[in-house]
């Protein structure tokens, strides 16, 4: 593995209930890169990100960490809209559980560091309310202030941008361009939105019919490229 990388997968396969949906993958991911996770609805862009998360494992062959890797994952957000009855300090609280403890009580220092995360995203002025009362694009900059309070050099991100409004969309981009650039993260982020991954990421990895087809963001998301995979895929 390069030492420039922060995680390698070698000859993975990913899937669910050892099903491969995708396999023979082989997939090197850049230390401070941006990358655009495509693909058409179903296509596995979600299972990838899982296996490189650690929440699935995969089918087959290794997904290798080069450290330092400290992971922050921003699930969809309709997957935690039934689960979060908490206030939007204790959602973000949540991001230094794994480096405290659970159940331990929190130092003050910490909560002054989600307290800073909140301020970061441009989440502390709605720090007391109730996390399932915010609105989309809300809801993304405290899920983003979790990651951060867990002090993560990775993100990895599900559709970030999915039914929030062009407005918030922008801001939330904006938030991650900046964030990128001043912390030096490493971004993976799985977007149906062309538009928003051109603006934002500087390489490509879209899902084509079970495989990976990699490239810079102007060599990919050129319209006659498009068009090409867009062809193949349904060909």
């Amino acid at each position: 593995m390069s030492a420039s990388s922060i995680v390698e997968l070698q000859a993975v396969a990913v899937g669910y209930d050892r099903h491969a949906l995708l396999s023979g993958i082989d997939l090197q991911i850049e230390r401070g890169s941006f990358i655009g996770l495509l693909g058409i609805n179903g296509s596995g862009k979600t299972t990838l990100l899982k296996t490189i998360a650690g929440i699935l494992p995969p089918v087959r062959g290794q997904v290798v960490f080069h450290p330092p890797a400290v992971l922050g994952y921003v699930p969809q957000r309709d997957q935690l809209d039934s689960v979060y009855i908490f206030s939007t300090f204790e959602v973000a609280l949540m991001g230094v559980c794994g480096r405290v403890g659970a159940g331990r009580r929190i130092p003050a220092e910490e909560r002054e560091r989600v307290h800073e995360c909140l301020r970061q995203t441009g989440a502390d002025s709605f720090a007391r309310q109730r996390f399932s009362e915010l609105s989309g694009g809300q809801k993304q900059r405290v899920l983003l202030a979790r990651a951060l309070a867990a002090q993560a050099d990775f993100l990895l991100l599900d559709e970030p941008t999915a039914g929030i409004d062009a407005a918030a969309t922008q801001a939330i981009m904006e938030l991650l361009v900046r964030l990128h650039r001043e912390r030096g993260l490493t971004i993976l982020m799985v977007n149906h939105d062309l538009s928003v991954v051109r603006q934002t990421a500087q390489h490509i990895v879209w899902i084509q019919k079970g495989k990976l087809v990699q490239g810079p963001v102007g060599e990919l998301l050129r319209r006659e490229k498009i068009e090409e995979l867009l062809h193949l895929q349904f060909s």
